[in-house]
């Protein structure tokens, strides 16, 4: 009984301390804990040399060179990368991913992320090291296929489909430059060429990707189309492929000079008449998409004008090659914009 009032007591009294610590000064003790528990169970943890911060989109991932060589990526970053947020470790103890803990992904997990160990505990470089959690960099794209290949099979849920989109712009970016020369770069490990060099092609890279997936077109748009032209507004959300030719009248074409060719050759129809993507995911994301977007916010503020004075389609083509004229003729919708 006395043994436990003391370990009661002594427990009180710790987090008395803990309570008058920094949150950075709590961190550090923490730190310091969970390396005295591994030195203590005599677990020799290999030691970084080299880390660095891998930025891609939004996340930031922590990366290691360990003294060994092996490359790896911090645990919480890549988590973050597949826009996924972490909420510990469901199976305690495991060496899978805990990014792919879920069941419907099983299926679709490699040999190389099953056979492991994956899991790397190794300590941070410094003065004041501690134990940090991560995976060898070579694994990135077998994590990424997972979810790809989930998503090919149509096992995904909501939130998984979003981390498949994000993990399919990383294996696109990691494929470009190869992640191992990436980590190298972000950590200086590699310094026989310009430090952010590959890492300002991954950014660039991976910034043009994300583009496919931002909203351009709002319904609003179609709406002010279908008011103008007279047509029945429930078109705004169907959009027959007519729509298509309008945009291109109001928007590309008058965008500037050869835009609306490049695109077509860049995005060309099928069969159907249909195109593989929007025309907007081809432009560029640093001049080509907030053009569009400045464009097509004039365009809209002039049909909202054209509606509000009762204009006709042809008399607001009219007043639209006025304020924002063509760049060269489209005899193709000479009859279209008579309609």
């Amino acid at each position: 009984m006395a043994k436990f009032a003391s370990s009661e007591a002594g427990k009180k009294g710790g987090q008395a301390r803990a309570k008058k610590l920094s949150k950075s000064q709590r961190s550090v003790a923490a730190r310091r804990a969970a390396l005295a528990r591994w030195s203590k169970e005599g677990k020799e943890l290999p030691q970084a040399t080299h880390e660095g911060v891998l930025h891609i989109g939004d996340a930031e991932i922590s990366c290691y060179v360990l003294a060994n060589g092996e490359r790896v990526m911090s645990t919480r970053g890549i988590m973050k990368g597949l826009g996924r947020v972490w909420r510990g470790r469901k199976y305690p103890g495991t060496q899978l991913p805990v990014f792919l803990e879920a069941k419907n992904l099983k299926p679709f997990i490699s040999e190389d992320l099953i056979a492991g160990p994956n899991m790397v505990k190794f300590l941070t470089p410094g003065k004041d090291p501690f134990v940090a959690e991560g995976y060898h960099a070579e694994l990135m794209p077998a994590i990424c296929d997972t979810y790809l290949k989930a998503r090919e099979a149509g096992v995904l849920t909501p939130s998984q489909v979003k981390v498949a989109a994000q993990a399919e712009i990383l294996m696109r970016g990691f494929a470009h430059v190869g992640i191992i020369a990436l980590v190298d770069e972000a950590t200086g490990y590699q310094r026989d060429r310009s430090r952010d060099e590959l890492a300002k092609i991954l950014e660039a890279f991976v910034a043009k990707e994300i583009q496919k997936w931002l909203k351009t077109f709002d319904l609003e748009f179609y709406e002010l189309i279908c008011e103008i032209r007279d047509e029945p507004i429930s078109r705004a959300k169907k959009r027959p492929q007519y729509f298509g030719k309008l945009t291109n009248n109001l928007i590309y074409q008058r965008l500037a000079p050869g835009v609306l060719d490049e695109l077509e050759r860049l995005n060309p129809t099928n069969a159907k008449g249909q195109r593989k993507r929007k025309h907007f995911q081809h432009l560029t994301p640093d001049m080509g998409h907030p053009k569009l977007k400045e464009h097509l916010a004039g365009v809209t503020t002039a049909m909202k004008m054209a509606k509000l004075q009762g204009l006709k389609w042809s008399e607001f083509l009219k007043l639209l090659d006025k304020t924002h004229p063509k760049w060269q003729s489209m005899p193709l919708f000479d009859n279209l914009e008579s309609k």
